[in-house]
C-alpha cells in the first residue's frame, strides 16, 4: 500500500485514516471495518465490544490523576457515503479509496473521500493507541449505518454505555461547537409501473442531466444547488411535443443532493430535431437559473434503444410526482438567523420492472413541521394511486442550555486560540439525539475539522484544520477533571 499521508501531522490520526481508507465501508457493508476496529481494540488489550449490529465500543481506563473524572465518549460512525463520477471505475464493495494531497487538502480520486466520518474513527483510534495523552476514562463508540438511516445508533443498547459527556466528532467546520441538530426521516413513494408496446417507427432518446455539484442534503441545502431529479421532472413537463416516456432514474443516496439524472423518451422520427432544440432551450433556462450555484450544469441527448414505454396515464403520474414532490428548503428558523428549520431532498429515483420509486430525506428541528411535510408527500402519493411509507425516523437533538460540557469546550477553545468559538445548531442529522435518549443525564457537543463538498466526489479534508482540531480535542480531554 502506497502511504500517501505519511509525514502528515498528527501522525497517528493520518496513519489510521489511511488504513481505514483501504477498507470498503459503504452503509450496509460495514462488516470489514467493524471487524478491523474490533481487532484493533483487542490488540491494545482494551475492553472491546462488537454488538450484533456491528457497532463497536472500546474503553480505555483514565490516565493518572483523572481516575475520578467523568467518563467521556468519543463518537463517530464507520460508514461513508459512496458517490462517484460516472466515468470513474471504482467498486465501493472491494476497492480502496485512492487518496491524494492537493493544496493542503486530502482528496479521493473520482469518489467521495470518507472523511465523513472516517476522521472521527481515526482520531478515536489515535487517542486509544497513544499512551502519552492525558484523559479521563474513554468510551470510543463507532456506529454503523449513520448515513443510510442511523440504524446502528437506533439499535444500540444503552446499558452498554456509561459516559457522562459525549464528544461527537462528526462535524465539518473548525471553530464551531454544535449543540443541536435536526431530526429526520426517509420518505418513500412508489408508483406501480404500467407499460405498453413501443411503436417501431419511433426513435428513443436518452436525456442525461449532469455536471451538478450536489452536496450534503442537510448542510448544503441552503446553498440552493440544483437537484437533478427535480430538473428532470421540470424538463419532461416543459417539453411541447408528443412523446412517450420509457425510463427514469437519478441520484443514489437520499442524503446527497442528486448530481445526475436521466430518462429515455420516445418520439416520432420527424420530431427528433425539434425535441433536441427544445431541450437545448430548456438547458439555457436551467443554466441561467443556476448560473451561480451550479455553473457546470449540462443536458446531453443521445440515441438509444428501448422495447417498451410507460402508458400515457402512467407517464402523467410520474411527471406529476416529479414536479409536485416537495423539495428544498421548506421553512427557515425564526429563532436562529440563517438556520434552515425544515427541508426535504428528493435524492433517489429508481425505475424497476414493477415500480418507480421516489426517495426523499426529510429534515426538521420542529417535529410537527417534519410531520407536515410527510403528510403532504402521503397525500400526493395517494392521489396518484401509489404507496407511501416512512423509514428510519430519528429525533432532533434539542439544545441543552447551561451544559457543563459546552462551558468546558468554550473555555478550552478560548485558552487555546484566544478566540471565542461559534455555538451553533445545524440542519443535518447527527446521532446525538438518539444517544442522549439512551443515556439519561449525559451531555453532548459535536466538533470536527474543515471538510468541503461532503457526499460528493469533490469531498476534501483540510490537513492543517485536522491538526488544529486534534489539538483542541486533546485539550478538552485534559480539561475534564
Amino acid at each position: 500500500m502506497e502511504k500517501v499521508l505519511e509525514g502528515l501531522q498528527p501522525k497517528l490520526v493520518f496513519k489510521y485514516f489511511e488504513e481505514i481508507s483501504q477498507i470498503p465501508r459503504g452503509s450496509g457493508n460495514e462488516k470489514g471495518i467493524s471487524d478491523f476496529l474490533y481487532n484493533f481494540g483487542n490488540s491494545l488489550n482494551l475492553e472491546t465490544i462488537q454488538d450484533e449490529h456491528l457497532n463497536i465500543i472500546i474503553r480505555k481506563p483514565a490516565t493518572k490523576g483523572y481516575e475520578n473524572a467523568p467518563c467521556v465518549m468519543l463518537q463517530g460512525h464507520m460508514d461513508m457515503v459512496c458517490e462517484k463520477n460516472k466515468d470513474t471505475d471504482h467498486d465501493f464493495t472491494k476497492d480502496p479509496i485512492k487518496l491524494r494531497i492537493e493544496d493542503g487538502m486530502i482528496y479521493a480520486t473520482g469518489t467521495t473521500l470518507g472523511a465523513d466520518n472516517g476522521i472521527a474513527v481515526a482520531m478515536g483510534m489515535a487517542v486509544l493507541a497513544d499512551n502519552t495523552i492525558e484523559h479521563p476514562e474513554i468510551e470510543f463508540l463507532v456506529t454503523v449505518d449513520e448515513e443510510a438511516g442511523m440504524s446502528g445508533a437506533m439499535n444500540l443498547d444503552g446499558k452498554n454505555l456509561k459516559s457522562k459527556y459525549i464528544l461527537n466528532l462528526d462535524s465539518e467546520e473548525e471553530g464551531y461547537i454544535l449543540v443541536s441538530c435536526a431530526g429526520g426521516a426517509t420518505a418513500i413513494s412508489t408508483l406501480p409501473v404500467e407499460y405498453s408496446e413501443v411503436s417501431k417507427d419511433k426513435v428513443a432518446l436518452l436525456v442525461d442531466i449532469k455536471g451538478l455539484l450536489g452536496g450534503h442534503s442537510g448542510m448544503d441545502i441552503i446553498k440552493q444547488r440544483a437537484n437533478s431529479n427535480k430538473l428532470l421532472g421540470r424538463l419532461l413537463n416543459l417539453l411541447k411535443v408528443d412523446f412517450d416516456l420509457a425510463k427514469v432514474s437519478g441520484g443514489s443516496k437520499n442524503n446527497a443532493i442528486p448530481r445526475e439524472s436521466e430518462c429515455i423518451i420516445v418520439v416520432n422520427r420527424n420530431a427528433v430535431e425539434d425535441v433536441k432544440n427544445q431541450i437545448s432551450e430548456i438547458e439555457k433556462v436551467f443554466k441561467h437559473e443556476f448560473r451561480t450555484s451550479d455553473p457546470g450544469l449540462v443536458i446531453e441527448v443521445s440515441d438509444t434503444k428501448i422495447d417498451k414505454v410507460f402508458t400515457s396515464e402512467f407517464k402523467d403520474k410520474v411527471i406529476k410526482m416529479y414536479n409536485l414532490m416537495p423539495n428544498g428548503i421548506q421553512t427557515m428558523s425564526m429563532d436562529i438567523e440563517g438556520l434552515v428549520e425544515s427541508s426535504t431532498n428528493l435524492g433517489v429515483v429508481i425505475n424497476s420492472d414493477t415500480e418507480v420509486l421516489f426517495e426523499s430525506a426529510v429534515r426538521s428541528s420542529v417535529s410537527s413541521l417534519k410531520d407536515d411535510i410527510l403528510n403532504k408527500m402521503d397525500l400526493l402519493t395517494d392521489s396518484l394511486n401509489g404507496n407511501f411509507r416512512v423509514e428510519s425516523a430519528y429525533p432532533a437533538w434539542e439544545y441543552a442550555k447551561g451544559s457543563q460540557l459546552e462551558k468546558i469546550a468554550v473555555d478550552t477553545y478560548e485558552k487555546l486560540t484566544g478566540k471565542k468559538p461559534i455555538i451553533m445548531a445545524i440542519h443535518a442529522g447527527l446521532e446525538c439525539g438518539l444517544l442522549l435518549d439512551k443515556m439519561p443525564g449525559a451531555e453532548a457537543i459535536s466538533l470536527g475539522p474543515d471538510m468541503f463538498d461532503v457526499h460528493t466526489p469533490n469531498e476534501h479534508l483540510d490537513i492543517q484544520s485536522t491538526e488544529n482540531t486534534w489539538n483542541y480535542l486533546l485539550a478538552i480531554l485534559k480539561s475534564i477533571h
